[in-house]
């Protein structure tokens, strides 16, 4: 049975209405002197040091623990300042699919498998009053590759619980390839979502083990009781 159940955030819990790739664009701006940074950025999926690093490469500039630091300070004060004027919202059916999670006989731990730094992760979420569900979680500053922060978010709710989680009892959701290949990394199953930027057939054809428009087509009791295959 599923015991920890991993959420994407940008896409799959919510979206910002472009305020996150705006306070992006700020942040280059202002902590580098350098405009129009994220005209070339791909960020569905995508941890935000890796965004870092390729932008500074583009500019020939190498990616130190100051200069990164340097931006998370100016991105996060961008992003809080922009939530309040972008028209985002919750993606459809999250609230009752949460609620469905909830209400099952026993439910599973939430966690956080996102390429958000942990502060970005949290304003957000915490804008959308969703913050406070979630115990446990591997962020966009724990590692640069999505593939480590999934068997991170692994050993982490691990620790949580008392007791090793295998894969198979582990349920990845999001809406990006990424999200995905991420889960089948640590043997989990996943949930591909398409309210981001990939159609359902695209989503299908990456074979992830169900794929649903949006998260209120999902049942719950399904996913959490069903046994691997």
């Amino acid at each position: 049975m599923i015991r920890l159940v991993l959420f994407d955030i940008d896409g799959t819990l919510i979206q910002t209405g472009g305020a996150g790739v705006r306070a992006f664009g700020k942040a280059f701006e202002n902590a580098f002197g350098l405009p129009n940074g994220t005209e070339q950025l791909k960020f569905a999926g995508r941890t935000d040091s890796s965004l870092v690093r390729e932008f500074l490469s583009r500019h020939n500039h190498d990616l130190t623990a100051e200069s990164l630091q340097r931006f998370y300070d100016c991105y996060v004060f961008w992003l809080d300042h922009l939530l309040d004027q972008c028209h985002g919202r919750t993606c459809p059916g999250v609230w009752s699919f949460l609620s469905d999670l909830q209400s099952l006989p026993q439910p599973p731990a939430f966690g956080l498998l996102t390429g958000n730094i942990r502060l970005g992760a949290e304003i957000k979420l915490r804008h959308y009053e969703l913050w406070g569900l979630f115990s446990v979680g591997a962020f966009g500053d724990d590692h640069e590759h999505r593939d480590e922060l999934a068997a991170i978010a692994q050993r982490r709710a691990s620790r949580a619980l008392g007791r090793r989680l295998c894969g198979e009892e582990i349920l990845v959701i999001g809406d990006t390839p990424h999200d995905i290949t991420c889960a089948k990394s640590i043997g989990a199953r996943s949930l591909a979502v398409a309210t981001g930027a990939h159609s359902v057939g695209e989503l299908r054809g990456l074979q992830p083990t169900w794929v649903v428009a949006e998260l209120g087509e999902a049942r719950a009791r399904e996913l959490c009781a069903a046994r691997a295959a």
